[in-house]
């Protein structure tokens, strides 16, 4: 079944994370990968030490998509596209069964991973894996494909009275 987190509102990769460790608890293999995100955000501690979850996340990125130069997309994407095979393969061998794509949807929309290999890993996704998919703006081919569809939507928002993210809270 296809999960899909999305909206603007915080509490997407929380909601990922909890349904990890659920799965985790339950003796379910997990695969914990993060897009767009290298592995500094609190959870990933936490979840290093949970027996049955696997981390992946992309050491090479460190900044915003918007302060990125052309040569630091590239080096992205292909590390992007390298945890996409890499995920692909854990499928395909059954060595999995539970997969979180946290912030693969950002990825996507930026064009830093290749868009046909993520739809075709989502529509090939067998019936009794659980595939969870997190970010703003799901394109409508994974709106199409999901199971469950949650929008998280801010309603207020501390950074909007000039507060900055803190450690533990928001990443």
């Amino acid at each position: 079944m296809i999960h899909i987190y999305s909206g603007n509102g915080k509490g997407k990769t929380t909601a990922a994370v909890g349904l990890a460790v659920r799965a985790a608890g339950a003796g379910k293999r997990v695969l914990f990968c993060q897009f767009l995100k290298n592995g500094s955000s609190s959870e990933v501690s936490v979840l290093q030490k949970c027996k049955n979850i696997t981390i992946r996340y992309c050491d090479a990125c460190g900044k915003f998509t918007f302060d990125m130069n052309d040569a630091e997309k590239g080096i992205i994407k292909f590390a992007h596209n390298k945890l996409l095979n890499e995920i692909r393969e854990l499928i395909r061998c059954e060595s999995v069964d539970v997969v979180v794509m946290d912030e693969i949807f950002g990825a996507y929309n930026a064009m830093l991973i290749d868009k046909k290999e993520v739809c075709r890993l989502v529509s090939d996704c067998p019936k009794h894996m659980e595939l969870i998919l997190t970010g703003r703006s799901p394109a409508p081919i994974f709106r199409k494909h999901a199971d469950y569809y949650s929008v998280i939507r801010a309603v207020r928002h501390p950074y909007h009275r000039g507060i900055k993210a803190r450690k533990g809270i928001e990443y």
